[in-house]
């Protein structure tokens, strides 16, 4: 015996949509953080829950897989986690493999590859509930019994739903273990099963399916009537569309009323600054500095909030994978893999996930191809500076007959010439640098579920809780340096121009100037841009920061939109939409691109490219506005 670790550690092992994540938040909660496993970019998520013999359980959820063969990189993490070929991860001392009750064919030939592995396990026969609606009657005993591991039925959605499985795991860590004595487990063997292997697995499941249930399952009734509509070839596509479009339009009109109550908060907060601290650097750093750049940047919750929502609630219905199925021909027509659909479209919230995301495309030609074009999804980041620039030139006001608002419609239009000019990227690396045979697309498609709400709470909570932590940190430590950068060294006291001219970031701004004068950019965007790579949304922080210095350190009396109203151009803010439609102007997305790949060499591609492209689209964007609106 050799003295380990006080937490046992289960892993939750299971196939794509077999509701484990849903599991694993039902029993940690909020108890959970989320990391990545050490040397790779892979998602790791950790929680603790107290079992009812008072033990302190260590779960990680691995990442879905359909075997132990390992065809993706996220595959490989959850067979070297399992094996203990993972650095720094010790074997679990308990599997839970977790099987769709109404998919059991799929699951159980991954379950009968874990009990080769000689770790205790427990198969939780999730979605029990389902099952009966469908007519199935399942026999956990009878399936205990022909695999020789415990079955626990479990309905992850229901807080008693998961109380069998808790007393299983209790029952099943050995007594050492709570002591905090277990046996040592060393690395796993494991030998990937021949094709005579997989056709035992496939004999030995259809056996244990005729033991265990009793009545054969009923089509689901409610789903294959969806698909009819929804799977449609015209009517699927319209309707996807139709509800990108709503997506849209929700962004703005519902996130309106919180904006305005943040924003009316920020104000408050700035009145009561000014009231309470003498004119000085420690007034100009909290109110032009901090509140004038980070608070330009929070306001922007709601509607981040709002594109996550409707984000999630797609992927927990089941609808996701039917968006990918119906791409998957439009797609091919540039050479992109159907599959590649879910990574773009996790893209929209952070092209960093997103790019992870492309692990599940098993070509590599077709995984670099997703990956180089995620940058040019419309992320979250991005969402701050359109709404700024929209709100600053376009009139709110509705269209078409009063049912559609002009500021979401120009919105979809930027998010369009994202996905355009993606596509025709795509098709421009397929044809050269990665061209190869496509793959078909071989993708199960879930049953139709309604999304739950706690599931849905904690993943806005925890996307609310990682922006105003980035907004707490990061960009408040950038705002900072650009409030320091912007006041000294201070003007002459026969100064006749603002104060921040005579400043680092007036200096710095002016540098940039000639360069970015020929897409119609003045000195206060070059300087934007700058600290905007750490972060895009910086950049609306910086402009806060550097207009609220160029008003002579006084507050300002007027929202930022309305001051760059003022003093932009319609050709330049244009020309910025532009610009940050096709720019990849974010270090996290070039670091988690050399990561994924092992090479410098594409992020190096990338940003070259991109950034290229985003000078012409810039260039040919404020010479055309200028010639038809003027500058």
């Amino acid at each position: 015996m050799k003295k380990k670790r006080l937490s046992p550690k289960v892993a939750l092992v299971g196939n794509p949509n077999c509701g484990k994540t849903a599991l694993f938040n039902a029993l940690t909660g909020s108890r959970q953080k989320v990391a990545n496993y050490a040397g790779v970019t892979v998602e790791r998520k950790e929680g603790l829950f107290i079992s009812p013999a008072g033990t302190k359980v260590k779960l990680v959820d691995l990442p879905g897989t359909y075997s132990l063969r390992a065809r993706s990189p996220d595959e490989e993490v959850t067979r070297d986690v399992v094996l203990g070929k993972m650095e720094d991860e010790a074997v679990p001392d308990a599997i839970i493999c977790v099987a769709d009750a109404t998919n059991l064919r799929l699951n159980l030939r991954l379950v009968l590859e874990m009990k080769k592995l000689g770790l205790p396990i427990i198969l939780a026969l999730n979605m029990m509930d389902e099952a009966e609606k469908l007519g199935m009657a399942v026999d956990a005993s009878e399936l205990s019994a022909a695999l020789g591991v415990p079955v626990v039925p479990t309905i992850a959605i229901r807080k008693e739903g998961i109380q069998g499985l808790v007393n299983q795991i209790d029952r099943t860590l050995p007594i050492a273990e709570v002591e905090g004595l277990i046996p040592h487990h060393g690395a796993c063997e494991w030998t990937e099963p021949s094709s005579h292997d997989l056709r035992d697995y496939h004999r030995e499941v259809e056996a244990i399916l005729a033991q265990a249930i009793s009545k054969p399952a009923r089509p689901h009734t409610a789903t294959h009537r969806l698909d009819k509509l929804l799977l449609h070839p015209a009517a699927g596509l319209f309707i996807l569309f139709a509800l990108l479009f709503f997506v849209f339009q929700a962004v703005f009109s519902w996130a309106a009323w919180p904006m305005d109550l943040i924003d009316g908060g920020i104000g408050l907060l700035t009145e009561a600054i000014n009231s309470l601290l003498p004119d000085g650097a420690l007034k100009s750093l909290i109110v032009d500095g901090v509140i004038a750049g980070v608070g330009s940047v929070v306001i922007f919750l709601p509607q981040i909030l709002v594109l996550f929502l409707f984000i999630q609630l797609l992927e927990d219905s089941g609808y996701m994978a039917r968006a990918a199925f119906l791409l998957d021909k439009m797609m091919g027509g540039v050479g992109l893999h159907g599959r590649a659909f879910i990574p773009l479209l996790s893209s929209f919230a952070c092209a960093v996930p997103g790019i992870m995301a492309a692990r599940t495309i098993e070509n590599r030609a077709d995984r670099i191809a997703t990956i180089m074009i995620a940058p040019l999804m419309t992320c979250s980041a991005r969402l701050p500076v359109y709404t700024l620039i929209i709100a600053a030139f376009v009139p709110n006001q509705n269209v078409m007959g009063g049912w559609i608002g002009l500021p979401g419609l120009v919105m979809f239009g930027l998010y369009a010439a994202g996905i355009l000019s993606a596509l025709l990227v795509a098709l421009l690396l397929k044809q050269t640098i990665l061209k190869g045979a496509r793959e078909p697309l071989l993708m199960e498609l879930p049953a139709y579920r309604l999304p739950r709400p706690r599931n849905v709470a904690l993943g806005l909570y925890d996307r609310a809780k990682a922006f105003l932590t980035r907004a707490g940190t990061t960009i408040f430590a950038l705002m900072i340096i650009v409030w320091f950068l912007g006041t000294f060294p201070a003007a002459p006291l026969d100064a006749t121009e603002p104060a921040i001219n005579y400043s680092i970031a007036g200096m710095i701004g002016h540098a940039l100037e000639p360069i970015l004068a020929p897409i119609g950019f003045n000195w206060q965007i070059a300087m934007a841009l700058v600290p905007g790579m750490a972060a895009r949304e910086v950049a609306v922080g910086v402009l806060g920061t550097i207009y609220a210095l160029s008003d002579s350190g006084d507050a300002l009396q007027s929202s930022l939109a309305s001051v760059l109203a003022q003093s932009w151009s319609l050709p330049t803010a244009l020309s910025l939409l532009a610009w940050f439609v096709f720019a990849p102007q974010c270090m996290a997305t070039l670091g988690v691109v050399k990561r994924e790949l092992n090479s410098w060499l594409w992020p190096f591609i990338m940003f070259f490219f991109l950034t290229t492209l985003a000078y012409v689209a810039s260039f040919a964007t404020f010479r055309a506005a200028t010639a038809f609106f003027g500058g």
